[in-house]
């Protein structure tokens, strides 16, 4: 249940993410640290914790992560979520927290490029004359420059 002391803005933001997500589960987090300890991107960039994800939601503490740019760190590897003693769905939850900010217009800006790039193209790296050559090269067929299909079914979901 979500504290009726908080501001009406961050009780909103818990009240979805426990409505919408199901991830009303990180209260049973007793900050063990496991899925700090098996996390590859905090190995790269100490910033981001799993752990002190959990605790700002259990803090009541939504809207600061939803302006940060930490839950972005997130390679959504699983490893934190299948390693949880407690069943936490990390992973899960970061996505729900992703999905928020994009909706409030919080993503960082290479997120919506990102996004435009696979609509118009099918895939997040353009393909150029050198990534043809180099193919060549190493006796493997020309690729599209646009992934028609992909681009066909994006359309369609819009």
């Amino acid at each position: 249940m979500v504290d009726s002391n908080l501001q009406t803005e961050d009780r909103d933001v818990l009240q979805d993410l426990a409505e919408r997500y199901g991830v009303e589960g990180v209260r049973s987090c007793y900050a063990c640290g496991t899925c700090a300890a098996g996390c590859p991107a905090r190995r790269v960039n100490p910033a981001y914790n799993p752990r002190k994800i959990i605790r700002m939601l259990v803090l009541n503490e939504a809207k600061s992560l939803l302006e940060k740019d930490t839950i972005w760190l997130c390679s959504s590897c699983y490893t934190c979520q299948e390693r949880c003693p407690q069943g936490i769905k990390i992973t899960d939850l970061i996505t729900a927290l992703r999905n928020l900010a994009v909706q409030q217009g919080r993503s960082p800006s290479g997120v919506g490029m990102q996004a435009n790039l696979v609509r118009s193209q099918g895939r997040l790296y353009a393909l150029d004359e050198f990534d043809d050559k180099k193919r060549k090269k190493a006796g493997l067929p020309s690729l599209s420059p646009q992934i028609e299909e992909a681009v066909r079914l994006l359309k369609e979901e819009s």
